[in-house]
């Protein structure tokens, strides 16, 4: 599988908080959802992190079977219509936006069956 990853490096600009999460939940969420192929979408908020000088605001991960399939999605309507969506967030939040792609393996829990580990 492959995982393309933006990383939000840097802070939401002072008094744009509420703005930025607005923004984010009215207008880029389902742009996001509408990636074709997209297997898994999720909005990662960093909590806490050993690396006090490197804060992600905000890492969206978007997963896909084959390299085809986030090619396709890179390609797409949803992808550009993102694009331009993006522009109030990024005049909202003073750092630097970067993407990743990640090939991915994912690996069988012992006690994944059971829904929960001792």
């Amino acid at each position: 599988m492959f995982i393309r990853c933006a990383f939000f490096q840097g802070h939401v600009k002072p008094g744009k908080q509420a703005d930025f999460d607005a923004h984010i939940t009215t207008t880029l969420r389902a742009l996001w959802a509408q990636f074709p192929q997209a297997q898994e979408v999720r909005l990662l908020r960093e909590v806490e992190s050993d690396r006090p000088d490197t804060h992600l605001e905000l890492v969206i991960m978007m997963r896909f079977a084959t390299r085809a399939a986030l090619d396709a999605a890179l390609q797409s309507e949803a992808r550009f219509a993102s694009r331009a969506a993006s522009q109030p967030l990024f005049d909202m939040f003073d750092g630097h936006v970067f993407h990743t792609v990640f090939a991915a393996d994912a690996l069988p829990l012992p006690f994944a069956e059971e829904g929960s580990r001792p």
